[in-house]
């Protein structure tokens, strides 16, 4: 245990069981933005494989994520006191992440989803039991707290989390905001937006928070993210790789080419690389090659965790591709 840890991962955990289909289909709109995955209503669906995660959920891949680089984490999550809960614990324990401030719900179960697996994309099912949120007093210092996907009413954590950071001023925010979080519109989040050293979110969470509609190009969408207040804004796009923007500079960057076998847990891939780049001192275009190798390594396996590199891993999948580089976008409209 440690009284200083590089990242402290906040947010849910959860059991993630992971079942590859083949008998479907996808029904999309002409511009193919929205699409529907389609079964066979009151039938049985034959299942190619089941697999199961024992410690899954944003905040504990970005806690593994970052033990695996090498690097101290600790997680901050509430688990129900059931048997789920303490396989969990005890997962978190075999990575070596520290798991002082795992709490137990004596009153609720374990959070839990089921992932569905169809040619290469993941529809999720996800159950957040509900929770008495709180931020605890004895916290370590973090040279970053990574701060994601919380249930609902998770507002007192928020605000402990808050004081932490007012206590730390030199801890380091990345906020990667989940459903309920987003929920609540970008006025109730503008204090964690000010806060934050970096923002990252996909495409459609940026619309979402922007509270546009869908078509916007990637520049205009990272400038006006930017005006809410972080340092440096993220957003992926899945296939499409990510851009990034930091107030001088804007940088694209293509994803590492490779046939993708499930890409559930990309984005805490992607996401806890570039966090780990960046303590490695690395600059912001190449931090961007480190959360991209970590989401390549990740999709080409079934679940959010195998395929998170460790530092070895990470160099050699950079030389590998060391052709592929974040490309400065010269050209956005100033304001």
């Amino acid at each position: 245990m440690h009284d200083h840890v590089k990242l402290l991962a906040v947010g849910d955990a959860t059991k993630d069981v992971f079942i590859n289909i083949e008998e479907a289909t996808v029904s999309c709109t002409l511009n193919t933005e929205a699409c529907l995955l389609c079964l066979n209503y009151a039938d049985k669906i034959p299942v190619k494989s089941v697999v199961q995660v024992r410690a899954a959920g944003n905040a504990a891949n970005a806690a593994v994520g970052t033990r695996r680089l090498g690097h101290t984490s600790a997680l901050l999550t509430i688990l129900g006191d059931d048997d789920d809960g303490h396989e969990l614990q005890e997962a978190l324990r075999h990575e070596k992440v520290d798991h002082r401030f795992v709490q137990f719900d004596k009153k609720h179960a374990t959070n839990y989803s089921t992932v569905l697996n169809f040619k290469g994309e993941r529809t999720i099912l996800i159950h957040h039991e509900p929770r008495t949120y709180c931020f605890p007093k004895k916290i370590p210092h973090a040279d970053w707290v990574y701060y994601t996907t919380l249930g609902e009413n998770h507002e007192p954590l928020e605000k402990g989390l808050l004081a932490y950071l007012k206590r730390h001023p030199n801890t380091k925010l990345l906020f990667n905001p989940g459903v309920f979080q987003l929920r609540r519109g970008r006025k109730a989040l503008l204090p964690v937006l000010k806060r934050s050293t970096i923002l990252i979110v996909n495409k459609h969470e940026a619309e979402l928070l922007l509270e546009e509609r869908q078509g916007h190009e990637m520049p205009n969408l990272l400038m006006r993210l930017r005006d809410l207040g972080s340092d440096i804004v993220i957003i992926t796009d899945g296939p499409k790789g990510s851009c990034a923007f930091n107030g001088k500079e804007m940088w694209s960057l293509a994803v590492f080419p490779g046939k993708a076998k499930e890409r559930t847990g990309a984005g805490d891939a992607y996401a806890t690389g570039l966090v780990n780049g960046l303590v490695s001192k690395t600059s912001l275009p190449e931090a961007m090659r480190w959360g991209t190798a970590n989401a390549w390594s990740v999709i080409r396996d079934i679940g959010p965790q195998k395929g998170l590199l460790d530092a070895a891993g990470m160099k050699k999948t950079l030389s590998k591709f060391l052709s592929i580089k974040a490309v400065r976008i010269n050209h956005f409209a100033k304001r």
